[in-house]
């Protein structure tokens, strides 16, 4: 059912980044199934996604989980997700155009959040909308990144680092 454009899948094992417009680019296959494992959707899970993109990451959460909430900066990535998902019969996606830093305060807190972008620091208003035991990937760093994964208990976010990775940053 997912859509992945041809230049798209054949520049996936080839040794670089999958542009998809607006300066932005696609996470190789490989990454996106290994954010999505460490992240353990559930079939009862509200999932807050920052970072859309092509909508290929959201597509794949919205197979899994019961509700998917997609937070994109750029208007013109978001709005050709939107319609991508939408014709796919997609029904459990909401869309927003809005920074992802901030998340979605409004339909927090959430069982998971992953971020498909890169930031200097785990943005901490995203820690907030975690729900406690809730679940939260991300790209860390600037010249060096690392993929971090972090789980909610007693209040507090616990790290364990995960990979090296290369993202484009959070803008």
């Amino acid at each position: 059912r997912l859509f992945v454009p041809e230049d798209l899948w054949d520049a996936a094992y080839e040794d670089r980044p999958l542009e998809i417009g607006a300066g932005q680019t696609i996470s190789q296959p490989y990454i996106v199934a290994y954010m999505t494992e460490c992240l353990g959707v559930e079939s009862s899970d509200s999932v807050l996604e920052i970072g859309t993109g092509s909508g290929y990451q959201t597509a794949i959460l919205a197979e899994l989980a019961s509700q998917v909430y997609t937070v994109e900066i750029i208007e013109n990535l978001a709005r050709t997700a939107k319609e991508r998902l939408e014709d796919l019969g997609y029904n459990n996606i909401r869309f927003r155009v809005d920074n992802g830093r901030k998340g979605w305060p409004d339909e927090a807190p959430f069982d998971k959040i992953i971020v498909t972008a890169a930031s200097d620091e785990i943005p901490p208003g995203l820690i907030e909308q975690l729900r406690e035991g809730g679940r939260m990937i991300l790209p860390v760093g600037v010249a060096s990144q690392e993929l971090i994964e972090g789980e909610k208990q007693h209040g507090t976010f616990q790290t364990h680092r995960k990979i090296a990775v290369r993202f484009v940053p959070l803008v």
